[in-house]
Order: structure tokens, then sequence, then C-alpha cells
């Protein structure tokens, strides 16, 4: 007998590509949506889209997305009878599970008492070993103090791997490769844990050296149906954070996928479990796996499940909230093809994957491919938030298909005014380990300086396109139509900078379409054959190709072969100006953000290397040092400011001043 609660219009506690995404099944299903929104998002997609939309707070996340009272009222506003947590924020949240049950609300997702059983590490694996999961050898007890976690991680031996119990994203988390090393990672670990999460507690685990970090998705009534919809693999990450994930796993044959699906499922039935979920393993070399850690919601990574399912995962979400039994059983379940996932980020890959915002001036992507997005050409990204902006999602009936169609994807995406890691993640799937399916949780690690390394050939021919559109369009930045520039046919000099770093070339305007560029000892025979306002189709030594261009004063923004550059006119610069640098005494905001923090006060002597001042960008914090030894001769920004990137926001007066 079935337990029925119906309700018509859902409320999503979420923002981004994620609301716009339940939005799309819950409208098919013929739901009404509602949207909340912080004062960063009034004007965001997912806002207009929704049917109704409310304001729960100002921009930070504990003063709106995190806002559980603001968010049931939201709810008693718009009179939505449901709400769906999508994922980060409250999706993995007792309270306010048991806010929304309080309040009546039917919460798309697990009960509380199952989010708090599989919240908590410790106490999961304890259930998980208690329902015969195999998990990784390790220490979960209640006594955390120093003297018994070192004792507890000579007996697991090293390496181990420190864990905060309430923890995620790879906070709280500390690989230990000996004795010695212990304590110090362990205090470290401790206070990141309390920063993060509010609790210090951690335990302890055997480390697996460059294992797969293999997940297996499940779904689950209220009526002690449960089924297993394959894997994932996750193992391509940076900092414990997930980059690429893709379905099925290379690793995994169809015996090991039954074997560990068949322990997923009854892992969900032990603690009965009612919802999307998601048991997350490593898988050594030998084809072992250990229990890690259960994720209580949708995942980021559904899409390319559904790919190869042919299922919506959110539409299974809502039938089972609403008191459905699950449609079909395990025998109905079949994979086909491949499917693969990157996450497209606001960061800088070449300053350490530095968090990145603000307008996003051209948004564009190719079709044949599934991009879950919220962005639009002129959208602002705020630095409150998580730095995925966007995922790319390609599908093949074979796995190199799959990435060759997402390598032609990560080419011709544009994504011009914010800094990504679009290149980085080409690399990635470009890099021949990737390539024939090898690689584990260490991958970025061993590979790194590969990954970040640039095609010289390419920034070459880049400069060189650069040179002849700041000359074509040298006085008319609106139209940027050829022939409206300079005119003449003596050579001009051009001095600019390309992603921070000068350049200086020389142009000559040829007969026709044609132009003679000379950089350094290289000189390149180019023609422009069309250029409008945000494309060029042009000719390098007799090579065709196109690029995408916004232009905007003296700055033009370009990418070419998948790669964003930008491009600065530094020849009507004077020349103290342009010999500015961090001997200057200035320090300049390295990202968008906000100041958390001021390390000293005017007046104040400091040494170089010294920290000033403190940004926080996309949830992690920047701290910008004295670049000499001096006196802070000014300040320029007071805590809680929001300050843009370049901005000066401290002096400091040399020692010889």
């Amino acid at each position: 007998m079935t337990t029925s609660t119906p309700f018509h219009k859902i409320l999503i506690a979420n923002r981004g590509e994620i609301a716009l995404r339940v939005m799309r099944t819950a409208r098919s299903l013929g739901y009404r949506t509602v949207a909340v929104f912080s004062s960063a998002d009034r004007n965001a997609r997912h806002v207009r889209e929704a049917d109704q939309a409310v304001y729960i707070g100002e921009s930070l996340p504990s003063q709106s997305y995190l806002n559980i009272p603001a968010i049931i009222a939201a709810a008693k506003t718009s009179g939505a009878d449901a709400v769906h947590p999508g994922y980060g924020f409250l999706a993995e949240n007792e309270d306010f599970a048991q806010a929304c049950k309080d309040a009546g609300l039917v919460f798309i997702g697990p009960s509380a008492a199952a989010i708090i059983a599989m919240g908590n590490k410790a106490g999961a694996k304890k259930l998980m070993m208690e329902a015969g999961v195999p998990c990784i050898p390790g220490y979960q007890g209640q006594d955390q103090s120093e003297a018994r976690l070192l004792e507890e991680a000579d007996i697991i031996g090293y390496p181990v791997m420190i864990k905060a119990t309430a923890g995620g994203g790879g906070r709280g988390m500390r690989l230990v490769m000996a004795h010695d090393q212990f304590l110090d990672a362990l205090r470290s670990a401790k206070s990141e844990a309390q920063s993060a999460f509010g609790n210090p507690e951690v335990i302890l685990e055997r480390a697996i050296v460059q294992p797969r970090h293999i997940e297996i998705q499940v779904f689950a009534d209220r009526y002690g149906n449960a089924i297993h919809l394959g894997e994932r693999d996750c193992s391509v990450q940076r900092r414990h954070q997930k980059v690429i994930e893709e379905a099925p796993s290379p690793a995994v044959s169809e015996e090991l996928r039954e074997r560990m699906g068949a322990t997923a499922v009854a892992a969900v039935k032990a603690i009965r479990y009612e919802g999307a979920g998601t048991l997350e393993f490593l898988l050594d070399g030998q084809g072992s796996y250990y229990f890690m850690e259960m994720n209580t919601r949708l995942q980021v990574e559904h899409p390319v499940t559904e790919a190869i399912t042919g299922l919506d995962l959110v539409e299974l979400q809502l039938r089972v909230a609403s008191g459905e039994a699950l449609p079909l059983q395990q025998e109905d379940i079949h994979f086909d093809g491949h499917a693969i996932e990157v996450r497209l980020c606001a960061e800088d890959a070449d300053q350490g994957f530095m968090p990145q915002s603000g307008r996003m001036s051209l948004w564009q992507f190719p079709s044949g491919l599934r991009v879950e997005e919220a962005l639009e050409s002129g959208a602002e990204i705020p630095p409150y938030y998580d730095s995925m902006i966007a995922k790319l999602v390609t599908y093949g009936r074979s796995r190199d298909e799959a990435r060759r169609k997402m390598l032609a994807a990560l080419q011709d995406t544009v994504a011009l005014g914010v800094k990504t890691n679009q290149e980085f993640l080409a690399s990635c799937i470009r890099h021949p380990v990737f390539a024939v399916g090898q690689a584990t949780t260490a991958f970025i690690g061993m590979h790194n300086e590969e990954l970040l390394a640039k095609d010289a050939e390419s920034q070459s021919r880049a400069q060189a396109l650069a040179t002849v559109l700041l000359y074509a369009t040298a006085n008319d930045t609106s139209s940027a139509r050829p022939g409206m520039g300079i005119t003449h046919r003596h050579p001009i000099n051009f001095h600019f900078n390309v992603n921070a770093q000068s350049c200086i070339a020389d142009v000559v305007r040829l007969d026709g379409d044609g132009y003679a560029v000379t950089i350094g000892e290289r000189y390149f025979d180019m023609h422009i054959v069309d250029l409008d306002l945000n494309r060029v189709r042009f000719s390098c030594e007799g090579l065709l190709e196109s690029a995408s261009l916004v232009r905007s004063g003296t700055e033009l923004l370009l990418q070419y072969r998948g790669a964003s550059y930008l491009i600065q006119d530094q020849s009507h610069v004077s020349q103290a100006r342009q010999g500015e640098s961090a001997s200057d005494g200035k320090i300049r905001a390295s990202m968008n953000g906000r100041v958390v923090a001021l390390h000293v006060a005017v007046g104040d002597v400091v040494k170089a290397g010294q920290p000033v001042v403190t940004l926080d960008a996309m949830k992690m914090e920047h701290v910008h040092a004295a670049p000499i030894a001096g006196r802070v001769k000014a300040l320029s920004a007071a805590m809680g400011d929001q300050v843009a990137v370049y901005r000066v926001i401290a002096e400091i007066e040399g020692e010889a001043a």
C-alpha cells in the first residue's frame, strides 16, 4: 500500500545551474516553481525563469542560502508545499530537513534521521561496517586526544589519512607520510575542521596509494525498494575536489559493478534510506573497494548517469518524494555508451587556481552537447559562492568518442571576461594517461606541470592576431570592422600585455586584407578574412582559422584554440606607469573579494611578506602580504568592504622613504 504526499509547487533552495536543472524537470511534470535569491543574485537567470521568486537576504551565504528561517518563510510566502535543496548549501543539513517537515513542507530528499546517520563520517563508517560494507581500516573512536590519535596512527601504519568527521570538499583532511609529521598535521586538520564545520573531531584511515574514486548511484523509496544505477569514476581531482567525472568507469568490470552495486543497495536498505544517494568508494589496484562516505543528495555529476541510463534522476526524486514507489526494478536498468562531464570553474589555473569573479563579457557554447549552466553574456559572477559556473557533458557510443567530443567542446566554448579552468580541463582530457583510462586520484598531482604547460606556437599566433586586431580596430571599438583603423602603411609599433606578459610587435598594413607582423625574430603573414563584433576569421601563414573577441577601450579579450587572452594595449601608457611593480609598496587586490581581516594598522612597521589584508572570494581566503619592508602608509579598504581586482587596498612606505 502506497502513502501519498502530493505537492504542487516546489521551492528550490539553491541558485544557478542546479536551480535551473530542477526547474526544467519540475515544469515537465506540471509543477510550479519558486526561486530564492540573495542581493548578489537579483538579476540571475534562475530568478527570472522561475514562476515566482522570493528575496531571502544579503549576498553572504550565511545571510541567504544558508538562512533556514528565511527559506522556510519564503516557502510560506509563495505557497510552496515542497522544497528541493539541490546540492551544496543546505542539501545535507539535517536541521533544514527537519525544519521543512515541521513546517508541513515535503523535503525532496532523505529524512533528517538518515542525513544524521550518514552525514558524520565516523557514524556512517560504523553503520556500514555493521551492514557488512567493506571499509578502510582505521580509527573512529571518541577519544580525540593527541596521544590516542598518534597511537592509533602508528597502529594503522603510514601513510595515514586524517579526515574531519563532519567534513567535505577536502577541508579538514591531511595525508601524513610519517610518524614525526602526524601531530602538526593533526592540529592543522582539527583547526580547519573547527573553522569550517564547527566540529574538530577527526577519524583516521589507512591511506590507499593512487586509488580510483568510484561512486555508486542509488535510489530507494519508502516501501523498502532500492536499486543502483551503476558507477561514476571521479578520480580526476584537485585538492580532493572533483574535476572530471565519467560513466561507466574504465576500471570497473561488469562483475565488479554488480558486486559494488549490491553492496550499495544493501547499505541503503539497512538504514531505510529514501530518495537519491551516492555511496563513495576507493578502488585499489587489486580490485578491492572500501567505503568512504555517503552523499545524501543529488550529485553534481548526476548527468553522466542520466546519459548512459536514459533516466531523469530529478524526476525520480520528485516521484519518490510524492509517495510513489520506484517505477523500476534492478533488471530494468541498462547501460549504454559512455559519458564524460567536466566542471567549468571561474578560477585562474596559472595563479594556483585562484577563484575569479566579475563580468562574463561573452558566453557561447557549441551544439551537440549537454551544458548545465545559468550564464549569459554580460552576467556577473559574484565572489560569494562556489567557483563552478557550468558543467559540460558529452556522450558517445564509446569512451573515445565521448572524449573526442569533450575536447572539441572545450576548444569551442567561449568564456571571455572571467578567467576559467577551460584550458586546464582540455589538457586533462587530452593527456595520454586519461586517454587510455588510467587516471587515478594522483593524476593531477603527478602531471600538474604538464597539464599547466602552454602551447608556445598557439601563444605566438595569438600575439600576432592580437597585434592585427589592435591595429584594425584602433579607431573604432564599437563595430570592430576591418579597414576602419589606422590606414597608412608605415610600420606601427604596439606595446601590449598578454595575460600580464609584455609583448612588443611591429605591424605593416599590406594590400587588401594583409598585414605583416614582426614579434622579436618571428615574422607572421596575416590576413583578415572576416571581422565582426565578436568573431574573426583570419589566415596566419596560410592556415585559415577563427577566434572570438570582445574589444573594450584599450582592452581586447581574445579566445583562440580554446585558450583565453586578456590583451591590454600599453602603446600610449607612460613609461613610468609601465614600470610600476610591487616595489612601489602598493598592495593590489588579486581578485574581486571581500575584506575579512586587516592584520595591521596605519603606522605599523611591517616586514616583507608579513600579512596585511585578507580577502575572501568564493569560500576561499587569500592573504595579501607586504611587498616590501617599511611602515603602513595607508589602508584603503575597511572590514567587510567589497573590492575589485587590482584595486590598491594598502600602501607600504619603504624603510628608506
